[in-house]
């Protein structure tokens, strides 16, 4: 079998080519696609800076830098799965309901092929869409998330609304998309409105681990215990990229100071493979505010190095 490869900097300079991630071929479905990268270009979900509609070709522009092979765990994705570009979604600039709708349609029909896919956001919203589609391939009440986030997400509403980037993990909760014995929240910090703000997914049965529990350390460790915890079943990853310190990542809508570094970002990713990975996501990234294109770059690592973990991937000896 013929795998697709990245378009390689040799063989056509890395500022032209193909706009897709990696410059991977364009697939029109996901029949017979192993891993679909698939972009959502929403921010109406945003309660701060807008611009993260920018994020899935910012990232796909970023990534021209990123080579088939992992150097470090000696992953060769492009040799053991057959991945693509599926494009974006969509979506409906003007309604938020709908464009909700459209996501959890558009990945009814991508998971019912067995393609695994991995998303670029838009805002946080475009989560919760996502996993009611996996709820439904993979059963509710089993999903467990790896969530890297700077906030808890778990609001009750935003200005009245109850589908926004700052309540869908709450959503997920109590649909009983996931199951909250499952789920870690990595790199939480900063201020709150009360203490009920990470203390709501405490009483759920969900991991709460703070910023300050991170600093200074390897995270290593602490991925070891999420690995015993999640166990076996299916895990979706959830990485927004305000979980980094803006020192690292500012082109963000909400940014917290004080956060994860780039090397525990990858540690945290690193450390989900041995999991059922059936998904993943990069949220948050809004190039309009970093004009070094460094958030977009690293979300787009951070996405290769999701592809890397995933189940399948050989790795060579």
């Amino acid at each position: 079998m013929s795998f697709n490869q990245p378009l390689g900097g040799n063989e056509m300079p890395r500022f032209a080519g193909p706009a897709t991630f990696m410059r991977l071929p364009a697939a029109e479905t996901a029949q017979g696609i192993d891993v679909g990268f698939v972009g959502i270009p929403v921010d109406a979900g945003t309660s701060n800076r807008p611009g993260a509609r920018y994020g899935p070709r910012g990232i796909r522009t970023e990534s021209v830098m990123i080579r088939p092979y992992h150097m470090a765990s000696r992953a060769a994705p492009f040799d053991s799965l057959q991945v693509a570009d599926l494009g974006d979604v969509p979506i409906n600039t003007y309604h938020l309901p709908k464009t909700i709708a459209i996501v959890e349609q558009f990945y009814d029909r991508i998971l019912a092929t067995g393609c695994r896919t991995l998303s670029m956001g838009g805002d946080h919203v475009v989560t919760l869409p996502v996993l009611r589609a996996h709820a439904k391939r993979h059963g509710y009440q089993t999903l467990g998330v790896v969530h890297v986030d700077a906030h808890a997400d778990v609001n009750d509403d935003m200005f009245g609304e109850r589908e926004t980037h700052g309540t869908w993990m709450r959503r997920a909760v109590e649909e009983g998309l996931v199951d909250p014995k499952r789920v870690v929240q990595i790199g939480l910090r900063a201020t709150g409105y009360a203490a009920d703000d990470f203390d709501w997914s405490r009483r759920q049965g969900i991991r709460v681990v703070p910023a300050e529990e991170c600093w200074h350390r390897s995270l290593e460790p602490l991925m070891a215990e999420v690995r015993a915890q999640l166990g076996r079943g299916p895990v979706y990853v959830s990485f927004d990229i305000d979980g980094l310190d803006p020192a690292y990542a500012p082109g963000t809508g909400t940014p917290e100071f004080a956060g994860l570094t780039t090397i525990q970002g990858y540690e945290v990713v690193r450390g989900c493979h041995g999991l059922d990975v059936v998904g993943g996501d990069l949220v948050e990234v809004a190039p309009i505010y970093d004009p070094s294109g460094n958030t977009a770059m690293l979300g787009a690592n951070l996405l290769y190095e999701m592809l890397c973990i995933l189940p399948g991937v050989q790795r060579r000896g």
